[in-house]
This record gives C-alpha cells, sequence and structure tokens, in this order.
C-alpha cells in the first residue's frame, strides 16, 4: 500500500473529526439540561427524559455490524454529520414553540442516534486510514479533541446563550450587598410591592437597589422558617417550579419501597461511619439573611414568559444568594410578587460587600441562536470532511450483501468478540478502568462550586470557567500529546502502568484541595492541571487498548462494543456520585475515590498485551 499523500496528513482530519464526534454528545448531555431548566421544565423531568437520551451510546453495539458492512465508513462520516447538523437545525426551529419540550425531544433522540452511528463511523476509519503505529501517535491527539470539544460545547457556547439571554431583555437590576456588624439587626420580612405604571425604563420593580444586612449568627430553626415562607410564597405564585427550592413541600416527602429500605438505610449507615464530621457549631447556626422583593411591571405578552436570572459579578463570597437565582415571570403572575434571598456566611465578622446583577432575555430565542451555530458547524464539518477525508484502500462497503448474510454475519460479530483471546479480562478492565474517574468528574464542579461552609472551594462560574476553560484544557491538551507520543515510541505494555498509575494517582490534587480548601488561586489552578494532565496522559493508554482489542476482521464493530462497555463503565460509577458524596462529604469522597482505584489497577494486571503493539516500525503511515 502506497504511503498517503501531504493532503491526508492525519493532522488535517483527526481534530476536526474528533471535535465533531464530541460535540453532539455533550450537547445532549449538557447542554440539553442546561436549556431545559432556563426553559422552566421541572428537575424530576429533565433527569429523566435526559438520561434516556444516553441510551443510543450505551447500546450502539447492536448496530455497529451494519455499519462495518453497508456503505463505506468515510460515506458513514459525512452522512451522518449532515443528519446531525438537521437534528440540532430542528431542536432550533422548535425551541420557539409551545410543545417545545416534546418536539425538542425528538430532535435530540435523532441527533443521539446519528451521533452513535458517527462514532461508529469515525473510530472504524481511524483504524483503517493509520497503521498501528500512527494509531498510538494520535490516539493522546484524537481524545484531546474530542475532550476540547466537550469543553467548547459546555463553555463557549453556553457563554453564547447566557449572553443573548443578558442582552436582548430589559435594563438589568443591580443589587449592592453591604454586610457589616455596624448594621442594625433587622427581621427579614416579605415585603407586597405596590401597584406601578407601566415604564419603558425595566421590566422590574424593586424595593431598594443597596441592601445593608448585618453580620451575625442566628437560630437555624428561625432562618429556616423564614426561608421556607419566601420559597412556598414563590412556589405557589409560579415564580419556581413547585417541585422544591428547599427540599420538598413543607419538609415531608414519601419514601418509595427502595428509599425506605435499602438507600436511606444504607445512606445512614455511610454517614454514620464514614462521612465526615464539620463543626458543630455550624449546624445549629445560620447567617443573617435579607430578602429582597422583585415585581414586574408591565404585563408580558399572551404565552410569553420572561426569566429574571441573578448571579454576583463580583465582591466577597461571604454573601451569597441563597432563593430566587431563576424567577420566571409571565402573564398569570407579573403583578404578584417575587422574592429573592441573600444570606451572610455566619463565620463573617468584618465589613464586607457583594454585587449581584438580575437580567431578563429572550431565553428562546437565544438558545434557538446557539443550536443554529451547531448546525452550521455540522454542514461545514461535512463539507470539509468530504474533501479532507482519505480514501484508504481497506474501506470498502461488502459487494455482496442480503438480508441473510446481514443478519449471519452480525451473529458472527458477537460471537467473535466474546470469543477473542482474554476477552473476560478485557471486558472487566473496560468496565473498571474509569471507575474512580467516573465518579470524580461528576463531582469536580459542584465541589468548585459549592461553598466552603458545605466544604466546596466557593468559586464563582467565571473562576471555575477560566479554571477548566484555560488551565485544564492545557494540562489535558499537553498529557493527551506526550502520551500518545510515548506509547508510539515504546508501545503499549511499556507505558500502561505509568499511564494508569498517572491517571489515578492525579486525583490526589482533589484530595488535597478538599482538606485544604484553599484560597490561593494560582494553587487550585495547578492542582486542577496537574489532574488533568494525569487524565490526558493516561486515558492515552485506555483508548490505545480499546483500539488494539478490537484488531481483527471486525474492528469496526468490535470497536464500538469496546466503547459501549465503556459508556456503561462511566454511566453507573456516575449514578450512585452524587449520592455518595453527600453521605461523605468531599473530603472522605475523594478519599474513596483514591481507595476505589485498586479496581482499575487490579483490572491492568489481569491484561496480556504484545509487547511490540504500538511500537514505532520502519513502516511509514498507512504502509
Amino acid at each position: 500500500m502506497k504511503k498517503l499523500q501531504k493532503s491526508e496528513s492525519p493532522w488535517k482530519w483527526i481534530p476536526t473529526l474528533y471535535s465533531a464526534e464530541g460535540l453532539p454528545y455533550v450537547a445532549v448531555m449538557t447542554i440539553a439540561v442546561i436549556m431545559y431548566k432556563r426553559m422552566g421544565i421541572s428537575n424530576t423531568d429533565i433527569a429523566l427524559y435526559t438520561s434516556w437520551l444516553y441510551l443510543p451510546w450505551v447500546i450502539k453495539p447492536l448496530w455497529s455490524p451494519f455499519v462495518d458492512l453497508l456503505k463505506t465508513k468515510r460515506w458513514w462520516i459525512t452522512t451522518m454529520q449532515l443528519f446531525i447538523g438537521a437534528g440540532f437545525a430542528g431542536i432550533a426551529f422548535t425551541i420557539p414553540l409551545p410543545f417545545f419540550f416534546q418536539a425538542t425531544l425528538a430532535f435530540f433522540w435523532l441527533l443521539a442516534f446519528s451521533s452513535a452511528t458517527h462514532d461508529i463511523a469515525a473510530d472504524g476509519f481511524y483504524m483503517l486510514a493509520l497503521d498501528t503505529n500512527a494509531q498510538a501517535k494520535f490516539v493522546g491527539i484524537r481524545s484531546t479533541f474530542y475532550r476540547v470539544a466537550t469543553i467548547f460545547g459546555q463553555g463557549l457556547l453556553i457563554i453564547l446563550a447566557g449572553f443573548i439571554e443578558s442582552n436582548t431583555g430589559s435594563k438589568p437590576i443591580v443589587f449592592t450587598l453591604d454586610a457589616s456588624p455596624q448594621h442594625v439587626q433587622q427581621i427579614a420580612q416579605l415585603k407586597e410591592l405596590p401597584a406601578v405604571a407601566n415604564s419603558d425604563e425595566s421590566l422590574f420593580l424593586t424595593e431598594s437597589n443597596n441592601i445593608q444586612i448585618a453580620t451575625g449568627k442566628l437560630p437555624k430553626d428561625s432562618v429556616k422558617a423564614i426561608l421556607e415562607k419566601a420559597f412556598l410564597a414563590n412556589e405557589n405564585n409560579g415564580f419556581v417550579p413547585k417541585e422544591k427550592e428547599l427540599g420538598s413541600k413543607n419538609g415531608e416527602k414519601k419514601e418509595g419501597f427502595w428509599s425506605k429500605n435499602i438507600s436511606t438505610p444504607l445512606g445512614n449507615w455511610i454517614k454514620n461511619n464514614f462521612g465526615e464530621q464539620r463543626d458543630v457549631q455550624a449546624t445549629n447556626y445560620s447567617g443573617n439573611i435579607a430578602i429582597v422583593p422583585v415585581k414586574m411591571v408591565k404585563k408580558p405578552e399572551p404565552g410569553k414568559s420572561y426569566q429574571l436570572n441573578t448571579s454576583m459579578t463580583e465582591g466577597s463570597k461571604n454573601i451569597s444568594l441563597a432563593g430566587g437565582e431563576h424567577l420566571t415571570f409571565n402573564e398569570q403572575n407579573w403583578q404578584k410578587t417575587a422574592y429573592l434571598v441573600f444570606q451572610v456566611d455566619p463565620k463573617l465578622t468584618e465589613n464586607a460587600v457583594a454585587t449581584y446583577k438580575a437580567t431578563s432575555g429572550n431565553i428562546p430565542f437565544a438558545w434557538s441562536v446557539t443550536f443554529f451555530v451547531l448546525a452550521g458547524m455540522f454542514l461545514l464539518f461535512s463539507i470539509y470532511h468530504r474533501a479532507v477525508l482519505p480514501k484508504p484502500a481497506s474501506d470498502k462497503a461488502n459487494e455482496h450483501v442480503t438480508v441473510k448474510s446481514i443478519f449471519s454475519e452480525f451473529d458472527k460479530t458477537f460471537s467473535s468478540f466474546f470469543s477473542k483471546p482474554h476477552a473476560l479480562s478485557a471486558i472487566f478492565f473496560m468496565l473498571t478502568f474509569r471507575f474512580s474517574e467516573a465518579q470524580v468528574l461528576k463531582l469536580i464542579n459542584p465541589f468548585l462550586l459549592d461553598s466552603r461552609e458545605i466544604g466546596g472551594l466557593g468559586l464563582s462560574t467565571e473562576e471555575v470557567g477560566l479554571v477548566y476553560g484555560t488551565i485544564g484544557i492545557i494540562g489535558l491538551t499537553i498529557g493527551g500529546i506526550i502520551g500518545g507520543f510515548l506509547a508510539a515510541k515504546g508501545g503499549l505494555k511499556k507505558w500502561m502502568w505509568p499511564m494508569t498509575l498517572s491517571m489515578l494517582l492525579t486525583i490526589l490534587a482533589f484530595v488535597y484541595l478538599s482538606f485544604s480548601q484553599t484560597h490561593n488561586f494560582v494553587i487550585i489552578n495547578a492542582c486542577v492541571f496537574v489532574e488533568q494532565f494525569g487524565y490526558g496522559f493516561g486515558f492515552t493508554a485506555y483508548m490505545l487498548y480499546l483500539i488494539y482489542f478490537s484488531e481483527g476482521e471486525h474492528k469496526t464493530a468490535h470497536y464500538a462494543f469496546c466503547t459501549g462497555f465503556m459508556a456503561l463503565g462511566m454511566m453507573i460509577p456516575g449514578m450512585f456520585a452524587g449520592w455518595l458524596q453527600e453521605m461523605l462529604g468531599y473530603n472522605h469522597f475523594f478519599v474513596w475515590a483514591m481507595i476505589s482505584s485498586i479496581l482499575p489497577i487490579i483490572a491492568v494486571m489481569l491484561l496480556k498485551i504484545d509487547p511490540e503493539y504500538g511500537k514505532t516500525t520502519k513502516k511509514g503511515i498507512g504502509e
């Protein structure tokens, strides 16, 4: 086979191909959740229906043999990118409709199945277009650009939607909160704002933009009663979903069989025996609160609603927004008063000032534009890849395909995967290698955002974006590139253990952060860099092993099986990670993540790998 031409350089198509693989996944798993939350869908419905959207990636091995038999991988890639673009466009068109939830879910399903099929074809094409040494060299690059795509999706695209929301609404309301021990202690009350005349300056009215709060501790029961009163008023008037802002209504919740007999007793046992014990005094007292009334001054058009979104712009993190972050105003409740609740850290003993901004905007328009951007990107992806993807001789369709032969080949593909040498140890590895990482991944952002009182670092959204959008991506990229080139030079077997330990031991960075709760932003960035570098470096071994195990006659279908097991290995630990963290606290949760690393270590010990696999040879790429 002749060498690849200069125009067929892997650098020309691997970054864009794996960016196109990552974007639909993050759109379904992350962007959809945020969009539905902004559009007023309840947490229950969001969790239920978006979780089902994960299914195509888990079961994609069921139709991977058809991708192997019909057409070329190149054809599947460019065609599925058009389907994905059409799915994004469909979502964008249906967001403004009254039945947007059902309509957008239908397009998300189309998108998810198209994306899972695209993954099968793209991963198969990668193995057909490159020899084993080039596969090892670029495996870090492909995983890096996949992660870059996810960060772009959950970072820049969310910022774009937020920017449009902020700039398509009325004049923002700016609140300055001044906390001081010199201020007079006042009893927080729910005040009704009077009816006001229409105003062209702003859609919203408040009692005062400058709020003074006395510092000090109050009995927690007293504060809780006031908070519940404010939250209940917001619920009853339709400003927030009925499900909750503070537990369930009236503090009661009917337990089902699973909760009553399994999760609650087990959770209590874990919490009592292994949960971290925080300052007892902090459990008896809460910081002082201020309740700020807000009212709309104009009646919205029929069927139109406005969401008032409040967040900190600058100042002390000791003054937090305890309720009313997202308030929805419509033609039914616009004349009623909604409430924002601000709270001071009970440990604060000196003066502190914070500025919060409440913005409103055309939320459906903002998200429609965001998904139109994605639709346009995939149209360009399809055109670009149709021009630059190489045409390896091995990428060809089966010329003698019949219904009988398809099902015969389907059965043969499945049986051949599970009859491979050392299949059981390989499957165990696929399911457990990311066991620790899958748990940590679900809790990193909540840990960075949560207040220090409950064990987090108390960073702002902007600071988290900076940490992961710049420092994190640099560490991830460097780790992935170095991992790929070292694996290509020394082979997979030589680097399996260093990469495994790199991926697992860097979790110690979060163990340190959770115990130190450092205020030093440089140290926080350094820890995130170390963790992301370790992830990028170590994940190279995992992806390369999946390619190694997939080698053979049905490599495309077998690789889809491998990634299906990988998806399952991420899904199951992630499902209980949040519950476990609430039982243990952040300190002991990250310690548990380190302890649970024993499972992937055992999995690696059981592997059998050809010492020569992935090593540099004298053959050129594509020979």
